[in-house]
């Protein structure tokens, strides 16, 4: 019975790529320091499986950035607008281009936007979108993967198994480029490279290849599972020697069942974290020969597991198929979690001990062996923490449960409909047309991030904190007043993290030193964790809000994170529904909006880009989410009188086919990502006819090119077209906490202009 991997946090132990990468793209070291860094991550996170006693060990699990970006270079999926990067980049590396297609480039003479970027599944982890054209061709290109492999095999010898994602999967998590062909017929120029890729493989000695293919836990359409067995089929004709196992995670197969347990391949692994009712379907239609990788340990939350829940699972596998097809393994990649539990030093023991982070987690794969073999004292010693957290008085509080059971329909309702909230808002705040502001946070330079870590180490006094904080934010409103922007933010320098910041000050949460997870490319979040009833003991954002209010005479927007974003963004309880935790958060949001309004705010962004993130993979299952959420949503912004105005901010969603559900939010503005898909996530509020006020993102935040006035004044001109010109706001895609000052400055300006420009050219609605 094998112990299975499927992948592992690759930022390191104390976020060392990280770190790594931010240096390279800066200029202060080279891309021999990068490589070293990065050979120094992969040999660490082999070492600690191979101490656990894991049996197939992933290789190519790491990436510089994002994985599915590394499986478009290696397939020479790169869009031909990158063309010139090889050209200009001395000594033609690979890894600058690489970068460029993530970040952008903007040198040399060449002003080349970032690739498109999206969330994997329903995760907070963010993808590099592959870009395809009708005639799209595929050739090996990277030869990172097989250099990989080949580091790996030298340190762990045959258990190295390298994972790539399955070309079903790569096809459908890319996006057709032009009109007039569907990317799944793409499919038969795809898999000659897989054949190559994975003959390469085995001529270098692999044993097993992971193929990683989430899709099949989603809705699928006939093409696209004739895809799939057309896909294995082939690889299985001009494949021999090596045995192939295909990875499902984040949901049940369902209906996709037969399809993936009749694929030609040696082994299939499933997700019984998220979905342990599939097992019974799956093993009865089990083939024989077919191995079984059953996904026990949860590889997206921070519980220990229960052993007992665990091994009934594997028990019922083992006397359906015998132990020789059957391996145990996490749900899927540890990617989503938290590197090592060891390195916590400040979490309560009580709590600490219901915890498991990656390198826990390969241990309980090791554990549960055992206890097959027979230790009971590991089994015992793991429902003692079970009971103890299951029993537990810190967890329940009554008082929070009487709040959530008197919640009615009035509590999640304003006052007024948005057309008599919006003509009174007009009123008071007297904005022009095309207003203009930022989604909240400003850049978070050095000596912010070194001021807070000198206060949480005891080193600064709060007065000294405060003071420097306050400069820091005097600053900031003194930048957007000169720039010109009409609705100005305080630039949230107190704050770590848009989550974490409210996990800090929330009941019920605990938040960890080292508890980082890769958001996407360098960037990395430290999700609080929830591990008790929620509840507001006292005001979270008022007194920074308030500060900043008295500095400008221009509105101060109050910056909140919503319910749904909060949980989605933080380790939740698994002890109870996800519905009744985002009504604790609602409320708890919904004291502190009020609050706000006290304090003087009339303008409160509730920021929730999570709220698409969380739907399931499953269409059948939305309705019960979504409503659910938009209550949550509601619950959280109602308290408020018409004339205080609510904004709230989404990121990378495709709005298509939630749209009535977003309108249902009734938010005064929302703020949207739009700048790398060229407003095209407009045209679903266009089609909808969306009555209420939207800021459509005129820049890409996440690259540190600088866009011209007249790119924006094109973006706002296409926006126009869609939406009516008085609805349209004007501001970045997202917080430009990760950019530094002087592009920040630069591109505002740019911004500001493009809006007044609007404000000339764009006076009424422009029809086709």
């Amino acid at each position: 019975m094998l112990k299975n991997n499927l992948g592992f946090p690759r930022m390191g132990s104390h976020r060392q790529l990280k770190k790594a990468s931010e240096q390279y793209w800066q200029g202060k070291i080279t891309r021999q320091d990068l490589y070293a860094a990065a050979r120094k991550i992969k040999e660490a996170n082999w070492q600690l499986q191979l101490d656990a006693g894991i049996d197939l060990i992933p290789c190519n699990d790491f990436s510089y950035y994002d994985h599915v970006l590394d499986m478009s270079l290696l397939l020479g999926a790169i869009p031909a607008r990158y063309s010139p990067v090889v050209a200009s980049v001395k000594g033609n590396e690979e890894i600058d281009m690489y970068f460029a297609m993530a970040r952008g480039y903007q040198k040399d003479g060449l002003d080349i936007k970032a690739m498109e970027m999206t969330k994997w599944f329903d995760t907070n982890y963010h993808y590099i979108v592959p870009e395809f054209t009708a005639d799209q061709q595929f050739n090996l290109f990277s030869e990172k993967l097989f250099a990989e492999f080949n580091h790996a095999k030298q340190y762990v010898g045959g258990a190295a198994k390298p994972v790539i994602i399955g070309p079903v999967s790569y096809l459908l998590l890319g996006k057709e480029k032009e009109a007039g062909f569907d990317k799944i017929d793409l499919i038969k120029k795809l898999v000659p490279v897989y054949v190559d890729i994975i003959n390469r493989l085995k001529n270098y000695g692999a044993e097993w290849v992971q193929l990683d293919e989430p899709y099949l836990a989603m809705d699928l359409s006939k093409k696209e599972k004739e895809a799939f067995e057309y896909a294995y089929r082939a690889i299985a004709n001009r494949v021999s020697g090596v045995k192939l196992l295909v990875a499902t995670y984040f949901d049940a197969l369902l209906d996709n069942a037969p399809l993936a347990v009749n694929l030609p391949v040696q082994a299939l692994h499933i997700d019984l974290a998220r979905a342990p009712e599939q097992l019974d379907e799956v093993l009865a239609l089990m083939p024989a020969n077919l191995q079984l990788s059953l996904g026990v340990i949860d590889g997206r939350n921070v519980w220990k597991n229960d052993y007992k829940k665990s091994l009934a699972h594997i028990t019922k596998a083992i006397g359906a198929l015998g132990s020789e097809r059957i391996m145990i393994s996490p749900s899927s990649s540890l990617l989503h979690t938290p590197y090592d539990l060891d390195l916590e030093t400040a979490i309560d023991y009580g709590v600490k001990n219901w915890m498991a982070f990656a390198k826990q987690k390969l241990n309980e794969v090791s554990e549960l062996h055992q206890i097959i073999q027979g230790n009971t004292d590991l089994m015992r010693n793991n429902q003692q923490a079970i009971e103890s957290r299951r029993t537990s008085t810190v967890i329940h509080k009554d008082t929070v449960k009487q709040k959530i059971a008197a919640i009615t329909d009035a509590d999640a309702t304003r006052n007024s409909a948005f057309p008599v909230r919006q003509q009174l808002q007009q009123q008071r705040f007297k904005l022009p047309h095309f207003p203009t502001t930022t989604i909240g946070s400003f850049p978070q330079t050095d000596d912010i991030r070194q001021l807070r870590a000198k206060y949480k180490k005891g080193e600064l006094r709060l007065q000294e904190y405060e003071q420097a904080l306050e400069k820091a934010t005097i600053e900031t409103i003194r930048l957007q007043e000169e720039i010109g922007i009409d609705v100005l933010v305080h630039g949230e320098f107190e704050r770590n993290d848009m989550v974490e910041y409210f996990g800090e000050q929330l009941d019920g949460y605990l938040f960890t030193q080292n508890g980082w997870v890769q958001s996407y490319g360098s960037r990395c979040v430290k999700p609080p964790v929830i591990y008790g009833d929620i509840s507001r003991p006292k005001d979270m954002t008022v007194r920074w809000s308030s500060f900043a209010q008295q500095q400008t005479d221009r509105p101060m927007k109050g910056m909140l994170t919503g319910p749904i974003t909060i949980l989605q963004w933080s380790f939740v309880r698994d002890d109870q529904p996800r519905e009744t935790t985002a009504n604790q958060i609602a409320l708890a949001i919904r004291e502190e909006v009020v609050a706000l309004e006290k304090a003087g705010i009339g303008i409160i962004q509730i920021d929730e880009p999570a709220i698409r993130e969380g739907l399931p993979l499953r269409r059948a299952n939305w309705p019960a989410y979504l409503t659910w959420a938009v209550k949550a949503f509601r619950i959280s912004a109602s308290g408020v009188n018409d004339e205080t105005q609510i904004h709230t901010h989404m990121c990378y969603s495709e709005f298509n086919d939630i749209i009535e559900h977003i309108a249902a939010m009734d938010a005064d503005v929302i703020t949207i990502e739009t700048s790398r898909s060229q407003m095209e996530l407009l045209e679903a509020f266009s089609d909808f006819e969306y009555p209420n006020e939207i800021g459509p993102g005129v820049y890409d935040i996440h690259s540190p090119r600088v866009p011209t006035v007249e790119e924006m004044l094109s973006l706002l001109e296409k926006a126009a077209i869609l939406l009516p010109a008085r609805n349209i706001w004007v501001n970045p895609d997202c917080g430009l906490k990760t950019r530094k000052w002087p592009e920040t400055k630069a591109a505002l300006i740019n911004m500001v202009s493009a809006a007044k420009q609007a404000r000339e050219k764009i006076t009424e609605p422009v029809t086709l």
